[in-house]
């Protein structure tokens, strides 16, 4: 009695034929994106780690999830694209087949409370990127439901092969894929729940105090008193008036007859002398309450 299922194919020609695959699109001019793979960990960094527990939380994938991960770290994901809610892939099997994953977008009331949560703990892009946050705000970040990951009803996707189960061992793979993506390409993850992660970035400020009132009147020096301070009596702005009557006068021997000459030069320089003192006698007493 047959149930159509294909005959096992072992996990090197099912390399082989991944790779006969990818050459046959490349030579048609096609892009691909291949998952690679490894021993160890699928995931190494922040994000893609953060992913895959996300993953494997539910049951709903846990009898799957395994077959998925021998298929990533086989090569057998051959091409896996990210764009706003979707993920598009092949996947060699008995056969090549295609796998489409839709990702709700986080919604609006889930995403503006993960910005007030973290609101002046994200100082940058390249720090939220690469995962150097706190422990608090990755917490709030990944958090089941409430955080930027999707929960399994946010989850839909379809596969083109034969397999009955809810999810194949295909999708498995693509799921796990998305996590090796986003140890290359983590911004891609707010591109598939149609977020901007500038938007916890520009929250960066929002818990600092503001200023609310300026200084009081009687702490600003006003001009006068910066006159006796300095000795200048705040007459810069009449020096370049006073610097071209010296110049016209250097130029028209007449005019020197017209120029002011002080009467006593120093007591000139002593009455200077003295304002610069009280002046800061002044300052002294404002900063210092009074106290010499």
């Amino acid at each position: 009695m047959s149930f159509g299922w294909k005959p096992y194919v072992s996990v090197a020609e099912r390399r082989r034929k991944a790779e006969r695959a990818a050459a046959q699109f490349r030579k048609k001019g096609m892009s691909l994106s291949p998952v690679t793979g490894g021993r160890g960990a699928i995931a190494t960094t922040f994000w893609g780690k953060a992913w895959c527990a996300n993953l494997e939380r539910y049951s709903d994938y846990s009898n799957r999830l395994p077959r998925g991960r021998t298929y990533v770290r086989n090569g057998s994901v051959i091409d896996l694209k990210i764009a706003q809610g979707e993920v598009q892939a092949q996947v060699m099997g008995s056969s090549l087949y295609d796998v489409a994953v839709s990702v709700a977008s986080a919604p609006k009331k889930q995403w503006k409370a993960i910005g007030g949560d973290c609101a002046g703990s994200i100082d940058s892009l390249v720090e939220l990127l690469q995962g150097r946050l706190s422990k608090g705000v990755m917490e709030r970040i990944c958090r089941p439901h409430t955080g930027l990951f999707p929960s399994p009803g946010e989850i839909t996707f379809k596969c083109s092969c034969p397999d009955w189960a809810a999810m194949c061992k295909h999708v498995a793979a693509v799921l796990y894929g998305v996590g090796v993506r986003l140890d290359e390409q983590p911004e891609l993850l707010f591109i598939l729940r149609r977020v901007d992660a500038k938007d916890l970035v520009a929250r960066a400020g929002a818990g600092l105090p503001r200023p609310t009132v300026g200084p009081a009147a009687g702490k600003l020096l006003d001009n006068s008193l910066l006159g006796e301070v300095f000795g200048i009596e705040m007459a810069e702005a009449a020096l370049p008036a006073a610097r071209g009557k010296a110049t016209a006068a250097r130029k028209n021997p007449a005019a020197r007859e017209k120029l002011p000459v002080p009467k006593n030069p120093a007591a000139k320089r002593t009455t200077a002398v003295g304002a610069l003192t009280r002046g800061a006698a002044a300052v002294k007493r404002e900063r210092f309450g009074g106290k010499n």
